[in-house]
């Protein structure tokens, strides 16, 4: 009985296990089942993933391809517009440039023609061309140079030339040379180079000038006092009297009035710098003809001089000597403002030669 028990239990601890393990073999299948099916699909997520985006960057690709061929198109045709407009501007070009070569050829040839004209007809009006030179450089010298001397050398030169030409038609336009040349005859000459000549020559002795001592004002007359013999007066006699030895060793004198002290050195080098550089101004306005700076310039050169340099020296006195002569000097010139005689040359030359250009462009048609 006890065997048959036993066989019966193990029978059903088999079918147990059995059974159990049919379960476990269950349930490992679902998970591997259910394990490949998520990779399936995580597979087919990221596949589709990938899949729209390379859609989308194949539509953008595509996009940009068409405005690139856009644009190239836009930029031919510009390109063909711009070329176009350039081949008919060169040609506009070309034919004014021809156009205008054959109008200056035409031109110098009629200017060949008439100068060749006037020489045969008319030798003498090339004195008219030599007066006109004449008196433009004649108010060349004047107003830009203020070379008056030369101006009215010029200004005769050119009336010469006019009369040469004995040609009563021009008594007017030798009027107006006579009156020019009697305007600048009138006008003072300055000797620029003389005065410039002058005041460096005074720069160079400014170094060479004594200084002043100190200026002391005089010394006030003291009156001696005597002792008096009336004896009551010993109190003021006892005074004098030691006054009186005193005086033998401590002399004490008395001054009124502004004393002028010494300079110092630097102020000696400085001093003597501002009189160049006064000098030197008024070299300017010499330059410049302008009267006031110069003589705005020496008259300070001369205060200077006469507070500072030693008055008693030879050179100090030959120094404001001249600084005085250049004083005298008026440097102020009332120049003309034109020439009366340049314009009625000019026209009476520009209307000969106009008339006769005139006559050989008639001949040529």
């Amino acid at each position: 009985m006890t065997d048959n028990h036993n066989n019966t239990n193990d029978t059903r601890a088999e079918v147990s296990a059995s059974t159990q393990a049919k379960t476990n073999k269950n349930k490992s299948q679902k998970r591997a089942t259910a394990a490949i099916i998520l990779a399936v699909l995580l597979t087919g997520s990221v596949i589709a993933f990938e899949a729209y985006q390379y859609t989308q960057s194949q539509q953008i690709i595509d996009q940009l391809k068409a405005q690139v061929n856009q644009l190239n198109t836009q930029l031919n045709q510009q390109v063909e517009t711009n070329q176009e407009t350039i081949k008919k501007q060169v040609t506009t070009l070309q034919h004014k440039l021809e156009t205008q070569a054959e109008q200056q050829s035409k031109s110098i040839k009629s200017l060949q023609l008439a100068i060749t004209d006037i020489k045969g007809r008319r030798p003498n009006d090339w004195l008219l061309a030599e007066a006109d030179y004449l008196v433009k450089m004649a108010g060349r010298k004047l107003f830009l140079e203020h070379d008056v001397e030369s101006a009215t050398q010029l200004m005769i030169s050119a009336d010469q030339r006019i009369s040469a030409l004995n040609d009563p038609s021009l008594v007017s336009l030798r009027e107006a040379m006579t009156d020019d040349i009697t305007q600048l005859k009138s006008l003072p000459i300055i000797d620029k180079e003389g005065l410039i000549l002058k005041l460096i020559s005074l720069q160079k002795e400014v170094d060479q000038l004594p200084l002043a001592n100190a200026l002391l004002p005089k010394e006030e007359k003291q009156q001696q006092e005597v002792v008096s013999e009336d004896i009551n007066d010993w109190q003021t006699n006892l005074v004098t009297s030691l006054k009186d030895f005193a005086g033998h060793f401590i002399t004490f004198r008395t001054r009124e009035g502004n004393t002028t002290p010494l300079l110092s050195p630097t102020q000696h080098f400085y001093l003597k710098e501002n009189v160049k550089a006064k000098l030197e101004t008024a070299i300017k306005g010499v330059y410049v003809e302008n009267n006031d700076i110069y003589q705005t310039s020496l008259n300070v050169t001369q205060e200077w001089s006469s507070k500072f340099f030693n008055q008693q020296s030879i050179k100090v006195k030959e120094f404001n000597k001249e600084i005085s002569n250049l004083q005298e000097k008026d440097i102020t010139v009332d120049y003309p403002i034109k020439l009366k005689a340049q314009q009625p040359l000019t026209d009476l030359i520009s209307e000969r030669l106009r008339r006769s250009v005139s006559t050989v462009g008639q001949g040529d048609k």
